[in-house]
C-alpha cells in the first residue's frame, strides 16, 4: 500500500522542501516553490508496484514513420522564418518573450496579416488590450485594412480562448500574454506559477490535437529572463527571445530553444512608428558612413548566431583631467577591454594605461565574441598614433595574454561576408587556408606582427591618397 503526502518543489532547481517559502532556500527564486504529492510505500517496507496499463496506441518502428508530417508553414515574415527554420508548424507552441514597448505585438500582428493572406485564418487574443486597442494598432501600422480573416477577442479566461479557437477553426492562434490568462481548475492567481502552467498545459493540448501552430507572449523579469516557472520553456516546442534598445530602431530575434530547426539563428527588424520591417542584410547599420577614413577607428565580423555581421569599434584617448583615468566602454565587455589595454601596454609598449580611454561600438551592436579583440586592439594603437586605417580592411583574432593572436570559430564564413561586403584587405591570426577571391589576407602571429602590419597598411593606403590627390592636381592645373 502506499500513502499520499504533500512536498515542495522548486520549479527552477527542483530542490524539495517540506513546508512552503516564499523564497527558495537553493536558488534564491521568489514564487517558484509550489506543493506536489508524491506516493511513499508502508506496510511491508517494499516499493509498491503498480500493474502495467495497457497502451492506447501501438509503438512502432522509426523507419515507418512519415518524415514530413510536420512541414514549416511560412508566416510571411522572412526574418521570422529564418529564425524558425522555414516557419511556424502546424501543431506547434512559440513562446515569444521580450521586454514592453519592444515591439512584440507590433511583429504579431504583421504575422497575423501575413498569414490570412494565404487565406487562411488567424485569432489573436489579448488578455492585455480591448479589441478596439488592437485596431488602433493595427491601423496605425497598416494592418488594418483588408484583414476580415484576422479574428480578435480581448479575453483572460482561457476555457473562454479554447471556445473561440473551436468556433473560428483558425490556423495561427497568437494569445498575448501567457501571464494575463487564467483558470478556475488551478488555484492562485493569473501569473502565477500554477496558472502559467495550467492555461500553458490547456492551450498546448487544445492547439496540438487541432494541429493550430500557436504562438504564446511572455513577459519577462528584470534580469532579462522569461518570467513564470522554468518548465514553461520545456512545455513549448519553440522559445524565440525579442530584444532591443527603446531608445534605438534596431530590433534582434533571436532562437533559444528549436525543436523543429536551429536553436542559434538571429533576425533582424527595424521598429518605426508605422510598423516593423525585416533587414535582410542588417551590416550597414553598424558601420559609421563617413568620407574619408579617421584614426581610432577598426572594423571586424562577428557572428550572432550563424549570421555573421560587420560592426565597427571606435576608440578615443584623452589626458586625464585630474586623479585616476576614466574608462568607458559601450558595446564591449568592459573586462575584456581592460584586458588588451593592459596586453597593449605590457608587450606592444604603448602607454596609453594613464589616458582617458572611450570605446564603443556603432549602431547599438553588442560584441560579446572574442573575436573582436583584435579590432579593439588595433582602434587603440590607431587612436593612439593618430593612424588612420582604410575603410576597406577588417580585422578578426582573439588576442591572448601572452600578446598572441587565436584563430576563432567560423573564420571562413567572416571573411566570405567581408568579401562580400566589398572588403580588400583581411588581418587575421594564421591558420586559415581557404581564401576568398578579391581578398588580401594578412596573418599576424602576436599583436605586435598585427601592430606592424596596420602601420604598413596606414601607410600604404596614405601614399595612395597623396598620388591620387597630386593627380588630381595636376588634372585641375591642366584643365585651368
Amino acid at each position: 500500500m502506499a500513502n499520499a503526502r504533500s512536498q515542495y518543489r522548486c520549479s527552477q532547481c527542483r530542490h524539495l522542501s517540506a513546508k512552503w517559502v516564499g523564497r527558495c532556500l537553493a536558488c534564491g527564486g521568489w514564487g517558484t516553490v509550489d506543493e506536489v504529492t508524491v506516493l511513499s510505500a508502508v506496510g511491508s517496507g517494499r516499493r509498491s508496484e503498480r500493474p502495467a496499463a495497457m497502451p492506447t496506441s501501438q509503438a512502432v518502428p522509426m523507419s515507418s514513420v512519415e518524415p514530413n508530417l510536420s512541414q514549416h508553414r511560412s508566416t510571411g515574415v522572412a526574418e521570422l522564418d529564418r529564425v524558425l527554420g522555414g516557419g511556424v508548424v502546424p501543431g506547434s507552441v512559440t513562446l515569444l518573450a521580450g521586454d514592453p514597448g519592444v515591439g512584440k505585438s507590433t511583429l504579431l500582428l504583421e504575422v497575423a496579416r501575413s498569414v490570412t493572406q494565404s487565406g487562411q485564418r488567424a485569432l489573436y487574443v489579448s488578455g492585455e488590450e480591448s479589441a478596439g486597442q488592437i485596431r488602433l494598432r493595427a491601423d496605425r501600422i497598416g494592418c488594418g485594412n483588408g484583414t476580415d480573416e484576422v479574428f480578435l477577442a480581448a479575453e483572460s479566461d482561457v476555457h473562454v480562448v479554447l471556445g473561440h479557437i473551436q468556433a473560428v477553426r483558425p490556423a495561427l492562434v497568437i494569445v498575448d500574454s501567457v501571464q494575463t490568462m487564467s483558470t478556475g481548475d488551478a488555484d492562485g492567481v493569473a501569473g502565477g506559477v500554477t496558472q502559467v502552467r495550467a492555461v500553458t498545459a490547456a492551450l498546448t493540448a487544445a492547439t496540438k490535437a487541432d494541429g493550430v501552430a500557436l504562438i504564446l507572449v511572455g513577459h519577462v523579469t528584470k534580469d532579462g529572463a522569461i518570467a513564470g516557472p522554468r518548465s514553461l520553456e520545456h512545455l513549448v516546442d519553440v522559445v524565440l527571445h525579442f530584444e532591443g534598445d527603446r531608445n534605438g530602431t534596431l530590433r534582434m530575434l533571436r532562437g533559444i530553444k528549436n525543436r523543429f530547426g536551429a536553436a542559434d539563428e538571429v533576425g533582424c527588424f527595424l521598429l518605426h512608428d508605422n510598423g516593423i520591417d525585416g533587414i535582410a542584410d542588417p551590416s550597414y547599420l553598424f558601420l559609421d558612413q563617413r568620407p574619408t577614413p579617421v584614426a581610432g577607428t577598426a572594423i571586424t565580423v562577428t557572428l550572432d548566431g550563424k549570421r555573421p555581421l560587420i560592426g565597427e569599434v571606435q576608440a578615443l584617448l584623452a589626458t586625464p583631467g585630474g586623479g585616476s583615468p576614466r574608462r568607458a566602454v559601450s558595446g564591449i565587455d568592459n573586462a575584456r577591454a581592460a584586458m588588451i589595454t593592459a596586453v597593449l601596454e605590457k608587450h606592444a609598449g604603448l602607454r596609453i594605461a594613464t589616458n582617458d580611454i572611450y570605446l564603443s561600438t556603432v549602431g547599438g551592436m553588442r560584441l560579446t565574441d572574442p573575436s573582436s579583440d583584435l579590432a579593439v586592439a588595433i582602434a587603440l594603437a590607431s587612436a593612439a598614433a593618430n593612424l588612420p586605417l582604410p575603410t576597406t580592411a577588417v580585422i578578426i583574432g582573439e588576442v591572448g595574454l601572452a600578446g598572441d593572436l587565436r584563430q576563432v570559430n567560423g573564420m571562413q564564413r567572416r571573411l566570405n561576408e567581408a568579401a562580400r561586403q566589398g572588403f580588400t584587405i583581411a588581418l587575421i591570426p594564421p591558420g586559415c587556408d581557404a581564401v576568398p577571391a578579391g581578398l588580401q589576407v594578412l596573418c599576424a602571429p602576436t599583436v605586435v606582427a598585427a601592430l606592424d602590419h596596420m602601420i604598413d597598411i596606414a601607410d600604404h593606403h596614405s601614399s595612395a591618397l597623396a598620388t591620387a590627390h597630386r593627380l588630381d592636381t595636376a588634372q585641375l592645373v591642366a584643365g585651368t
